[in-house]
C-alpha cells in the first residue's frame, strides 16, 4: 500500500486544512493521487461533529476560540498548539470498505507510536481513542465520503495542548482526564518527533488491511 506523508506545518488554519483535504480526497476518488497522511498542527479551534446535541461544547459564547461542525463521528473537540493532528485521505475500497477496522487501525497505529517512546497506551472498551489508563491521550473521529476517509486523529504531544480543554467536554465524556504525551513519557517530546514515528507506524497499520 502507498501511503504519502506530507507535514503541513504549525498554526494551520481549521478552513485551510479542511480544504487541502477535500481537493485531495477528489484527487484519490479519481485515482489521480496517491494515498496521502497530512500531519499538522492547527491554530486554536473547536470542532464538532453534526449531531443536534451539542452539549459538550457547554457555554458556546464563552469559548475562547471559534467552532467549526464537520462531517465527522463524535462530540466536542479542541485542536491547538502542541498536538499533533492527522489526515489520512485514504481510499477505503481496497481496504474492504469497513469503517469500524479503519478507525482500529488509526487507534492500533497510535498505540504503536506511543508504545515506541514508552507509553503504555491501549484501548479502552466501548470507547474510541488512545487511553492511558483512564487518561484519554488521543481523540479519533473520521469521515468517509465515497470511501474516501478523512480527517482523523488528534493526539495530544506537549502540556501546551490541554489547555483548550478546559472549557468543554472533551468528546462528550464527563470527567475523563485529558493527558499528554510528555507527561506520560516523562519527558519533553517534540510534535514533530512524535510525527515522524507515526507516519511509520500508520503505513503499517493500514497495509494489514489490504484486501488480496
Amino acid at each position: 500500500m502507498q501511503l504519502v506523508d506530507k507535514w503541513l506545518g504549525s498554526d494551520i488554519a481549521y478552513a485551510d486544512a479542511l480544504q487541502i483535504q477535500e481537493t485531495k480526497l477528489l484527487e484519490v476518488l479519481e485515482g489521480i493521487s496517491p494515498n496521502t497522511f497530512y500531519q499538522l498542527e492547527h491554530a486554536p479551534v473547536y470542532t464538532i461533529g453534526r449531531t443536534r446535541d451539542q452539549s459538550s461544547l457547554r457555554s458556546l459564547e464563552l469559548l475562547p476560540h471559534p467552532v467549526v461542525e464537520i462531517n465527522r463521528g463524535g462530540q466536542a473537540t479542541y485542536h491547538g498548539p502542541g498536538q499533533l493532528v492527522g489526515y489520512p485521505i485514504v481510499d477505503l475500497r481496497p481496504l474492504g470498505k469497513d469503517l469500524h477496522t479503519y478507525i482500529r487501525a488509526i487507534e492500533q497505529a497510535l498505540i504503536d507510536t506511543c508504545q515506541s517512546f514508552g507509553i503504555n497506551a491501549q484501548r479502552r472498551d466501548g470507547l474510541t481513542g488512545v487511553w492511558v489508563e483512564n487518561r484519554k491521550l488521543a481523540a479519533i473521529g473520521v469521515g468517509v465520503r465515497k470511501w474516501i476517509g478523512m480527517h482523523g486523529f488528534a493526539i495530544n504531544i506537549t502540556k501546551e495542548s490541554l489547555t483548550g480543554f478546559l472549557s468543554i467536554t472533551p468528546c462528550g465524556l464527563d470527567g475523563v482526564k485529558i493527558t499528554c504525551v510528555t507527561h506520560e513519557a516523562k519527558r519533553d517530546i517534540s510534535v514533530e518527533e512524535f510525527s515522524k514515528a507515526t507516519s511509520q507506524y500508520m503505513l503499517a497499520a493500514l497495509s494489514q488491511l489490504v484486501v488480496n
